[in-house]
């Protein structure tokens, strides 16, 4: 029976140096079956716990808490559909048809889109409340950010369109010398709005966010700000090496080392959407024994810049006015 591999036309190709396939690789396939394993036992209850706790334990619905469930039901649909992956990487071949190739991977890149978006919009958000408190509330408003966070899924489906264009289950043949345009687009796509312009945003806000906590004065580090900072760290660490293996291909689509590692690269970016339940839960613990079940929707309520506008605009006032009288609440 003919390999058949549900990838873009040149990642089901053969290497110029012989006759292996990306899942001919036998240690790099059985890594990425693993590590697609681990990534679905811990990833997909983790984020469904999330969502429970938001929509059932959670007593007030701020703005971050509705980017953390958003984030979480992006996450949680990437990790439903690994069991396919695992079955691929494990059988050497795809064998759920051409159209659920389409589908799957249409699903894959809208829901990696729209978690660095969600993530970009904490940051923006973050930004906003930090630099200008007293028009945070013009844009907290609950119609005001579900009409946003629609736009954003509206957007990222419309951005994951070349996936299903692109990618279709094939039989393997020889490896061409130069990529076809089509497939150069797609991982500039995938480069540009899901990595770069995200992080530049990400990276610009949270400086200003920095550099204005400076100016005021207030070291304590804020609780919220570092789960989210992590958050953003996380998801960079895991999908760089996808991302270079990408522009590896692009520039130097003979080079052997795409087709070697992307079994490995794409599983380990399947590890940031799990990850983020490991984070919560860390920064949580403090609530379990206290709220048992609920740690993790108290956790996020705690989060919220909605209740913590007011302590840092108590502080950037203080550093206006010296003398204005102090208040002893803590981040």
């Amino acid at each position: 029976m003919a390999q058949r591999n549900c990838l873009s036309p040149v990642n089901s190709t053969f290497s110029s140096a012989g006759n292996e396939t990306i899942v001919d690789n036998k240690i790099a396939t059985t890594m990425g079956a693993l590590i697609l394993s681990l990534v679905f036992l811990l990833g997909f209850p983790g984020n469904l716990f999330i969502i429970w706790s938001i929509l059932a334990r959670a007593r007030k619905h701020n703005v971050t808490t509705l980017l953390i469930l958003n984030l979480a039901i992006a996450d949680g649909s990437l990790m439903a559909l690994t069991p396919f992956f695992i079955v691929y990487l494990v059988m050497k071949t795809w064998v759920f048809g051409n159209v659920m190739c389409k589908i799957l991977f249409y699903l894959c890149l809208a829901n990696m889109y729209a978690s660095i978006q969600l993530i970009m919009l904490m940051s923006v958000y973050r930004l906003v409340a930090v630099l200008w408190p007293r028009r945070i509330s013009v844009i907290t408003g609950r119609r005001t950010v579900m009409r946003v966070l629609a736009v954003v899924w509206v957007l990222v489906m419309i951005a994951s369109i070349p996936a299903p264009i692109f990618r279709e289950a094939r039989s393997t043949f020889l490896f061409p010398s130069r990529l076809p345009a089509q497939v150069v687009l797609q991982y500039m796509l995938e480069l540009v709005l899901g990595f770069l312009m995200p992080y530049t945003v990400i990276v610009i806000s949270y400086f200003c966010i920095l550099r204005r906590i400076r100016q005021t004065k207030f070291n304590r580090r804020i609780r919220s700000e570092k789960l989210i900072l992590a958050i953003v760290l996380t998801f960079c660490l895991f999908w760089l090496p996808y991302h270079v293996v990408n522009m590896v291909q692009v520039r130097h689509s003979s080079c052997e080392i795409w087709h070697k590692s992307r079994a490995v690269t794409s599983s380990i970016a399947f590890i940031s959407s799990c990850a983020n339940p490991v984070l919560y839960f860390f920064a949580g613990k403090s609530y379990i024994r206290r709220e048992g079940l609920a740690f993790m929707a108290r956790l996020f309520e705690g989060a919220g810049i909605d209740s913590g506008t007011r302590k840092m605009h108590h502080f950037i006032c203080l550093s206006s006015y010296p003398d204005a009288p102090t208040n002893r609440e803590t981040g």
